[in-house]
């Protein structure tokens, strides 16, 4: 195993330390957890936005803490949910008297936390709803969930439902417009490479030099199809046609391009521009592009397509103003 790392044991700590001497003026800590919230955080009134899950997914989900997006997220150790304990000082941290929204991506492990904490906030007379997503086309099943997995298009839920609470909305138009990003958008990933997990120090997966894999989730769950590698046209092609035989997608959409940590830009970008070709063709217009490294898992060679439809309140809400380190507009 070669990673940048001291402790296999302290990466998250020190993941966050340097996270938050780098956004000081932004970000804090909440002492004796790995919580992440806004500095100024708990707001008076304003819905407070609270995700988080498994490390080693970074910038999510701490990088979409800001005004606009998130206000706390919650760091679990690598690939493991957050404990329930660690989620409810969360939503203390930033509850401001209006509620708290969860933004939980389907897996067993979160769902499971998360809700757990929402139960003990209520306990304590903090209204909490909450909003599953499970974007990922590839599985109705996986080893770590029960239905669709939830992926990339967590960031478009973090960027549209937290610039509706910025804007004063209620917890039910919060949770409304949540709803609908999750009901609209669809992903699916690829990987050429595995991933290693720094406390077991091997891969947690294999994959021969000529060999990829369709539809491999972000913890390295199996996908649906493993054979040789393809040409990034092929691969854009699989993954988009996958995305648009799941919905009428149809007018306007935004069109995510997520790297999983050791894609290079550029690979992404000549993906990128087979995405749109294919969406044209269909008569589909790309509204706004997002191509980087949004949710990735270590250090794996791959990608993931995500295609959000748009009407007029999600273009509004996805130009808003957010500071979060990862997603500055």
């Amino acid at each position: 195993m070669k990673k940048i790392i001291n402790d296999p044991n302290q990466v998250v700590q020190d993941m966050i330390d340097g996270l938050i001497v780098a956004n000081s003026k932004h970000l804090k800590q909440v002492p004796d957890t790995f919580v992440v919230a806004r500095k100024d955080a708990p707001i008076n009134g304003k819905v407070a936005l609270v995700s988080g899950g498994g490390s080693g997914h970074e910038p999510a989900h701490a990088g979409y803490i800001g005004k606009g997006m998130l206000d706390a997220a919650v760091c679990g150790e690598v690939f493991t949910s957050p404990t329930p304990d660690q989620v409810f000082e969360a939503i203390k941290a930033v509850d401001g008297g209006a509620g708290v929204f969860l933004v939980i991506k389907n897996y067993t492990g979160d769902i499971m936390n998360f809700e757990m904490a929402a139960e003990l906030a209520e306990a304590e007379g903090i209204q909490v709803e909450t909003v599953i997503v499970n974007d990922d086309v590839a599985v109705e099943d996986s080893s770590f969930t029960t239905g669709r997995r939830g992926i990339a298009g967590t960031v478009f839920v973090h960027k549209i439902a937290g610039a509706k609470a910025e804007r004063g909305a209620s917890l039910n138009e919060v949770k409304a417009v949540a709803e609908k990003v999750v009901a609209n958008v669809r992903s699916m990933g690829m990987a050429l490479t595995p991933c290693t997990v720094p406390a077991a120090g091997e891969p947690s997966f294999e994959l021969a030099e000529d060999e990829m894999e369709i539809g491999m989730g972000i913890h390295g769950e199996p996908g649906i199809n493993r054979g040789s590698i393809a040409t990034a046209d092929e691969i854009a092609t699989t993954l988009t046609e996958k995305v648009l035989s799941d919905r009428d997608f149809s007018g306007d959409v935004a069109v995510l391009v997520n790297g999983l940590g050791a894609t290079p830009e550029m690979e992404l970008y000549i993906m990128n521009k087979k995405v749109h070709e294919l969406l044209a063709a269909k008569g589909i217009n790309v509204y706004k592009t997002f191509v980087g490294e949004y949710m990735t898992s270590l250090e794996m060679a791959g990608c993931s397509i995500t295609i959000l439809q748009l009407d007029d309140e999600l273009k509004e809400l996805l130009d808003a103003e957010s500071i979060a380190p990862a997603f500055r507009m």
